[in-house]
């Protein structure tokens, strides 16, 4: 080397290092020294700071320990970034590539669990890319009825980045797609977001039979396919007729489980819903529970301020289930009542089989008590009850077909019955009996009269036999 070529060196090794104390001057000897001065300014002047501070290589070493310091604090976070970790990823779902219009696949769990094993910056790269994919590639086999194992593959994004998958193989049947055709009812879906004055009167739909494709053993299951009619529908404000498009099929079983893995071939297919308001007015029955002390009856009964045998609710519901309907029970509890003079009850009344909405859903009963006193009333006729189906009843004897009734009640009550209509029931309940003569069966009242006790002690002979 020409001792011209060995200037230049030394100018630019100069120059290099010369730009390297600048630069560490600037970054960080002027900007501590600045800090200090102003702490100074603070401070005010201490005599032995001061010297400590005028010393001409004090700022230089602070700058040099801060500035180690600075380093091992950002080799530290660099290095625990770039040390291996691992992270473990749940419910990732799975892609199948297969032939779907010719064959169906199962056994093939909709999701794995992945563990991915690198540094820390790679794991976090991994993570981000949007092009992670879990594949089960099926394109190369066929129709089978024997199960294969096949293996999960994962594209790995970032290859330095080791990817373990649970479960690495599944084992699949692949089998032939075959096609048929099922019967289409409907199912009602949330008819209680139906407003309660509305009922479905009837459903028509577009379609009644739909073709369905899957496995051949899965489609031997398929009992019928339902369409779900949503009666949540916001539109569904008044009675009229509704037009509901795409509904939603479903294939259920036998035992009405859902079938999974077929397919439903339909094209918009709709249903005419006729939505109805049918209401009716009924009389409420009263049933009085429990005992009144001694020697007291109820004299009256009110309902919302109105004599309890006047008084009538407006049901709404399904017009067959409304009309089997005559009156909307409620049962009054009246144990050890009677001293008191009157009692004030509110109640609310449950709703019988097909009644979606009651106008008096809760009322308010009073009842007042009086002095006791007691009246015979003969009753003709007993009627059987609940006689077992195929069979036929009747009394043994003609003259059981009159009955003693003990009847308790107020005065005024007990004196405005009608004999020859007392609005008493006399009956026997032939639920557990069979065939043959049975003795001793006894007879039990029932009253209109809500505010009369009914007391009957008569038994009597029934013969049951078979209907011809």
């Amino acid at each position: 080397m020409t001792k011209k070529s060995k200037t230049k060196s030394k100018n630019a090794f100069a120059r290099i290092f010369k730009g390297i104390y600048n630069g560490f001057d600037k970054v960080v000897i002027t900007p501590i020294s600045t800090l200090v001065y102003k702490i100074q300014r603070r401070v005010g002047k201490l005599n032995r700071l001061d010297k400590i501070l005028n010393r001409p290589n004090i700022l230089l070493y602070i700058s040099l320990i801060l500035a180690v310091v600075l380093f091992y604090i950002v080799d530290s976070q660099a290095t625990s970034f770039m040390s291996k970790d691992a992270e473990f990823l749940t419910n990732i779902p799975i892609k199948v590539q297969y032939n779907n219009s010719a064959y169906v696949i199962e056994g093939i769990p909709e999701t794995v669990d992945m563990t991915l094993v690198g540094k820390k910056s790679e794991i976090y790269l991994a993570r981000q890319l949007g092009d992670n994919e879990v594949v089960v590639d099926l394109t190369d086999y066929e129709a089978s009825d024997s199960p294969v194992k096949v293996k999960i593959t994962y594209n790995k994004p970032v290859k330095n980045v080791e990817y373990k998958i649970d479960p690495t193989y599944v084992t699949v049947t692949i089998k032939e797609k075959v096609s048929d055709n099922k019967t289409v009812t409907y199912d009602l879906m949330n008819q209680d977001e139906l407003d309660p004055k509305l009922s479905v009167k009837s459903v028509e739909l577009s379609k009644s039979n739909v073709k369905v494709r899957g496995a051949q053993d899965t489609i031997d299951k398929i009992a019928t396919i339902k369409a779900l009619v949503d009666l949540s529908d916001d539109s569904f404000t008044k009675a009229g007729t509704y037009t509901i498009d795409n509904l939603k099929l479903v294939a259920y079983d036998v035992k009405g489980d859902i079938v999974d893995n077929v397919e439903v071939v339909a094209t918009n297919i709709n249903a005419k819903v006729v939505l109805s308001s049918y209401s009716k007015k009924v009389p409420a029955q009263v049933n009085i529970v429990g005992n009144l002390v001694s020697g007291k009856a109820i004299s009256s009964i009110t309902i919302n301020g109105v004599d309890a045998n006047s008084f009538e609710t407006t049901i709404y519901g399904d017009e067959a289930a409304l009309e089997d309907i005559t009156s909307i029970p409620v049962s009054i509890d009246v144990e050890g009542q009677g001293n008191n003079g009157s009692k004030t009850l509110n109640v609310t009344f449950s709703k019988p089989n097909g009644v979606r909405y009651i106008s008096d859903e809760s009322i308010k009963v009073v009842l007042n008590f009086g002095e006791a006193k007691q009246k015979t009333i003969k009753v003709k006729g007993i009627r059987t009850s609940n006689v077992p189906n195929g069979l036929s009843a009747n009394l043994a004897s003609a003259n059981d077909m009159e009955v003693e009734v003990q009847v308790i009640g107020v005065e005024s009550v007990i004196n405005s019955i009608d004999e020859n209509d007392p609005g008493i029931t006399a009956y026997v309940d032939l639920t557990t009996y069979d065939v043959g003569t049975h003795n001793n069966v006894p007879v039990k009242v029932e009253g209109t009269d809500s505010r009369l006790t009914y007391i009957v002690t008569k038994t009597v002979s029934i013969v049951i036999s078979k209907s011809n």
